[in-house]
């Protein structure tokens, strides 16, 4: 991820400052502290509970703010859940990961998932198609209409709540061929919002930046000429 966003730095002549933060410090020393210097804000991916509150703060800092930010696989489904939580008006709204028994599992296994007790049984791996939606954001990094992204995740976006919290504003932006599994969402009216499910930083070159972190940076850096800072609350 780090040479994801360098890569991006190269690509837009800025050299990448990057401040490293533990997400549980955002639970007990706030958000404006410790993110008032970032142009962009990454929430990167990981397993369990652990530090989910400070990245759910980190996302509505950045929303509330204005501030570029791109969620990688976790951080897609944390900012669903934090999205969820706005626009539902409920602080239940969760993944079944954390809370098993929410009434809004807004992130939640397939149903084909539920009777595989072996973890990685359940867990998506390897690369799939992803088809990208004309005039999104999403499509606009790209420059093309089906992409190809590696993935390595159990838990997946709740089609349930796909239609109301459109309305409310995040985009589908990507999905899978069949139209079922969304694998990019993005926040309407936002600078640049946006958050995958797979892990596009595999995929990323120094003379060949991945699309979403090139975009994300170029987002960023309009914050600030002299420079651009990322900050990454980690798990």
């Amino acid at each position: 991820m780090r040479e994801a966003l360098c890569h991006a730095g190269l690509y837009h002549d800025r050299q990448i400052n990057i401040q490293w933060l533990q997400s549980e410090d955002l639970e007990t020393n706030g958000t404006e502290n410790l993110l008032k210097s970032a142009q962009g804000i990454i929430i990167p991916g990981g397993f369990g509970y652990r530090g989910i509150k400070g990245m759910l703060a980190a996302i509505t800092y950045a929303r509330q703010n204005k501030i570029p930010c791109l969620g990688l696989c976790l951080g897609m489904q944390v900012m669903v859940i934090e999205f969820g939580r706005y626009a539902l008006g409920s602080e239940s709204v969760n993944s079944t990961e954390f809370d098993p028994d929410t009434p809004y599992p807004v992130i939640d296994l397939l149903p084909e998932q539920r009777q595989v007790s072996e973890m990685g049984g359940t867990m998506r791996l390897g690369t799939y198609t992803c088809h990208l939606v004309p005039g999104t954001r999403a499509a606009q990094a790209y420059g093309e209409t089906a992409v190809y992204e590696r993935h390595r995740h159990r838990f997946e976006f709740n089609n349930h709540f796909r239609e109301p919290l459109e309305r409310k504003g995040l985009i589908p932006s990507g999905l899978s061929p069949d139209n079922q599994l969304v694998e990019i969402v993005e926040v309407k009216d936002h600078p640049w919002m946006v958050a995958c499910q797979f892990h596009p930083e595999f995929r990323s070159r120094p003379n060949h930046p991945h699309p979403l972190f090139s975009s994300f940076v170029g987002a960023a850096k309009e914050t600030l000429v002299e420079g651009t800072q990322v900050t990454l609350p980690l798990p």
